[in-house]
């Protein structure tokens, strides 16, 4: 079978083998694709893999050879999987690969809000130390996550992680999922509503998945409800959040600081409103990137293919 790799550089920027992919089938991997591209690269392809290049339903209807996608993420939004049921292609992802790097994520950024880690050692670099009359310098507050709510919404594998990450370090977890029946047995943890998590919560992580329930979940009036000063985390997607509102709420104030790996638009427009609002960190959607996850990405990859080639998919989401 041919297999076409639709976008492989960030999966793999040559520091991992592609080899155990290779001996599935022959084998085209190309860096990156751009959409008006997809269907001269894939026309005879029987298996693509797609990371965010985008499959819709015009596109799947002009590869006629085409009998599964793999899509090299979690998250299957870019697959058009109506058209792709139609069609008959079998759609699996890799569930669960990135879990600990990206709750480790949520607390790189949360410690960098509360800690000023980067920001202090910058300026002890700029000479701020060296002229300072005492012993210890800071010009931002620091804030000690003893004590303090965090507010978890979506309670997935990374939402689960990152809340028993928070008891490690003292902090009461509040959580809000769709299905909080499913979880009677976690005891540690104190399930509420949206709106509660919201104005009780000292920091929040949105760990939950894009859809139509959870698209611009943070807005102008839930930003009403939060904590004076409290922080902000995204390392779902970006469409979340309204943008031009979580800046505005930075920018009032009340919204003490925004910790996001993901926007509306990646890479960004120049105009988007975050890369210039106050008390903003914004990392380039690099939380699923560590070398571990990486790797096992692409063993479930090649896994997930060699299942279906033997008969018996796995991971399928259709």
């Amino acid at each position: 079978m041919k297999i076409v790799v639709l976008d492989g550089y960030t999966l793999n920027s040559g520091d991992l083998d592609w080899a155990p992919l290779k001996a599935l089938g022959s084998c085209v991997i190309h860096p990156r694709t751009p959409v008006d591209q997809i269907v001269e690269k894939a026309h005879d392809a029987e298996i693509v893999l797609t990371n965010k290049t985008v499959l819709s339903a015009e596109t799947l209807s002009l590869l006629p050879k085409l009998q599964y996608i793999g899509v090299l993420a979690t998250g299957v939004n870019i697959v058009d999987l109506e058209a792709a049921k139609e069609h008959n292609i079998v759609v699996t992802n890799v569930p669960g690969y990135s879990t600990g790097s990206v709750a480790q994520m949520v607390f790189a950024l949360l410690l960098e809000m509360t800690q000023q880690v980067g920001h202090h050692a910058h300026r002890v670099k700029q000479g701020d130390w060296t002229t300072c009359a005492d012993f210890s310098f800071r010009d931002f507050p620091l804030i000690e996550l003893e004590g303090k709510t965090l507010g978890v919404v979506g309670f997935g594998q990374i939402g689960q992680h990152v809340s028993r990450i928070a008891k490690a370090f003292g902090m009461q977890v509040l959580v809000q999922t769709a299905h909080p029946e499913k979880y009677a047995h976690e005891t540690e943890f104190e399930f509420t509503d949206i709106d509660r998590l919201f104005s009780e919560s000292d920091v929040i992580s949105l760990n939950c998945p894009l859809t139509e329930t959870t698209e611009n979940l943070v807005n102008t009036a839930r930003l009403a409800r939060v904590k004076q000063g409290a922080l902000l985390i995204n390392t779902g997607r970006g469409q979340l959040i309204n943008e031009d509102a979580v800046a505005e709420a930075l920018e009032e104030g009340y919204l003490g600081g925004y910790a996001t790996d993901v926007l509306s638009q990646e890479p960004p427009d120049e105009d988007n409103p975050l890369l210039s609002a106050p008390n903003c960190i914004i990392t380039p959607h690099i939380a699923w990137a560590t070398t571990e996850a990486r790797k096992r990405l692409l063993a479930v990859v090649v896994a997930n293919i060699a299942a279906f080639q033997n008969g018996s998919p796995q991971n399928q989401v259709i």
